[in-house]
């Protein structure tokens, strides 16, 4: 061995690999070679600590706080029991509910498109005053 002051012996008492790049863990604090540093490869003590996932409910998105020891699928089940904000009406809103104002028309829109003459609602086919017969205003809507 010309270098033996050089790197660390991997931690995981199965490999003793002497590494020059060690890899020190997260969470317990040990070194590790690059085959071990996993926390499920060394099978980490500490490994809760950092290992943290938040379950997310799967009708109203929103995250759920687990307590150390209880099992996921039991907390979000109960907050889906209880605490669920889930809207199933709310889910079927329709986008399109701007009436067209002009008489026969029955196209809706996503977005108000108010005719600034009359103040009328239209569809976007009828929103220029002279395709919707306006008589908002006595003013002629073009110079032509």
């Amino acid at each position: 061995m010309e270098l033996p002051g050089l790197g660390e012996h991997c931690s995981e008492r199965t490999c003793k690999q002497l590494d020059f790049l060690p890899l020190k863990c997260d969470a317990c604090g040990e070194v590790f070679c690059k085959d071990h540093i996993r926390y499920d490869d060394h099978k980490c003590s500490s490994a809760y600590k950092k290992n943290v996932q938040v379950p997310v409910c799967p009708l109203c998105n929103a995250p759920i706080p687990v307590q150390k020891g209880e099992i996921p699928d039991i907390v979000v089940g109960a907050h889906m029991d209880k605490d669920c904000k889930y809207n199933p009406a709310q889910q079927k809103q329709r986008i399109f509910t701007n009436e067209c104002s002009k008489p026969g028309c029955k196209r809706k829109e996503m977005m108000k498109v108010v005719c600034e003459q009359c103040g009328g609602n239209f569809c976007i086919k009828h929103r220029h005053p002279l395709d919707h017969d306006c008589k908002g205003s006595s003013h002629p809507t073009s110079k032509a």
